[in-house]
């Protein structure tokens, strides 16, 4: 389990470091700092659904992310974070990867482009919920 704990705080740092690129991507409005040729994340960037009440996606998923580790850090110095940890790392991660999912349906389906910081994310968020289902039927105790 220790190596999935590994797995996970890189994966969720991944996230992090791909939220912040993301928000200030959104936030400059500067198109070159998308990567011209893979994929088109200035269309999805720009698109209506980039935002939720004027804040941007990226910033909820940075966020999101942020959260992650900081439960993952703080299992193992508080003993009430540590009883409850699996079932909050569960329900943020579910939420993550409902969202990370219509997200991506948005893209093919709607926008019709696809952002590849955003499908970085979406495997992030995926890898982040199999861990999470992962510590809820292995309990490892104090390895996690």
């Amino acid at each position: 389990m220790r190596l999935w704990k590994r797995i996970a705080l890189l994966t969720a740092w991944v996230g992090v470091l791909d939220s912040i690129y993301l928000t200030i991507l959104k936030l400059s409005n500067n198109k070159s700092l998308c990567i011209q040729g893979v994929g088109d994340c200035w269309s999805v960037n720009t698109s209506i659904y980039s935002e939720i009440f004027g804040i941007p996606i990226a910033i909820l998923g940075l966020g999101a992310y942020g959260f992650i580790l900081m439960l993952l850090w703080a299992e193992r110095r508080s003993r009430l974070v540590h009883q409850y940890a699996d079932f909050i790392l569960f329900g943020v991660t579910l939420i993550g990867i409902i969202y990370s999912t219509y997200l991506t349906y948005l893209e093919i389906a709607v926008i019709k482009a696809i952002c590849p910081f955003c499908v970085v994310s979406a495997v992030a968020m995926l890898i982040l919920f199999i861990y999470s289902v992962k510590r809820l039927f292995e309990p490892s105790g104090d390895e996690s």
